[in-house]
């Protein structure tokens, strides 16, 4: 994939706050596509979805959002979901057209808010990767003890790796460590840490991010395209949370992939970024259609 067009931009947002991001592909007729990272993850955990979204000619932006990768931490602590609902709207500007939010887990809610409650019409189509209204508390409270297990961070990428692998025993441990190593940061210290703020983790952060009732309220004002992609081992979204959100936003499209947990995208990169491109194929289908 090195034939593809790539460029690196930081795009200022509130509070003198920078946000890094990466374009790949060029602009065309088809909507950009926006791909944004769950919590305590970064833009790289879309590598191979990004270049195959590339590769079928539509641009597609990788955000790393506040306080994760190599944006700005926020002073104030405020990774909220409102405040990074205002910045999605500060890089929607900056693209120049409306375009197709591809969120997991907690960039999802961000592209669910501002859509459904904050700044509706601003995006052309909204996609949800293992994320909806009604979470599951156990699958919740493993990702977050798993954040906060390491404060001091680590002694090395292996023992990163060791971490990884005992939360997720499901999986074989990777030989390559260079996608971890792009998840976390050396410190002056000689130890590794993960590559986001632990303010990231307080409570003033995960304001709004559990309240079914508000986020039922976002997704029944959707009137956008809508696609639920759920991965189906997760421990985040279960059938019912599905079926809940199905009834909220009747026109949404809903696909069950087989072999993957709530990491969907690392899981089954290759079913994820086909569903979507057949997704993101229809709209653009009915564009030219409707034109």
């Amino acid at each position: 994939m090195s034939d593809i067009a790539r460029m690196h931009v930081r795009i200022p947002v509130a509070d003198g706050l920078s946000l890094a991001a990466e374009r790949l592909g060029s602009p065309s007729s088809r909507p950009p596509v926006l791909l944004l990272h769950g919590g305590g993850q970064t833009r790289h955990s879309w590598g191979g979805a990004a270049e195959a979204l590339a590769a079928r000619g539509y641009e597609a932006w990788l955000l790393d959002l506040r306080g994760h990768g190599d944006s700005d931490w926020a002073a104030d602590g405020d990774y909220s979901t409102e405040a990074m609902v205002e910045d999605l709207a500060v890089v929607r500007d900056h693209i120049g057209r409306r375009p197709v939010v591809v969120g997991a887990s907690m960039g999802g809610l961000v592209g669910l808010v501002s859509e459904g409650r904050v700044h509706p019409g601003g995006l052309r189509a909204l996609v949800l990767v293992d994320i909806a209204t009604k979470l599951e508390d156990e699958g919740v409270d493993r990702i977050v003890t798993f954040m906060s297990a390491a404060p001091d961070g680590f002694a090395s990428l292996e023992e990163a790796a060791d971490t990884v692998a005992s939360y997720r025993p499901d999986r074989p441990r990777p030989q390559n460590l260079d996608g971890l190593r792009k998840n976390l940061r050396l410190g002056d210290d000689g130890r590794w840490r993960w590559h986001w703020d632990p303010a990231f983790l307080t409570g003033k952060s995960r304001e709004g991010r559990r309240d079914p009732d508000a986020l039922g309220e976002a997704a029944e004002a959707l009137r956008i395209p809508t696609l639920l992609v759920r991965g189906r081992m997760s421990d985040m979204l279960s059938l019912d949370g599905v079926e809940v959100f199905r009834r909220q936003c009747p026109h949404a499209d809903f696909v069950d992939i087989a072999d993957a947990g709530h990491m969907v995208v690392g899981d089954r990169n290759d079913v994820f970024a086909s569903a979507v491109i057949d997704f993101l194929d229809d709209l653009s289908s009915d564009e030219e259609v409707a034109s």
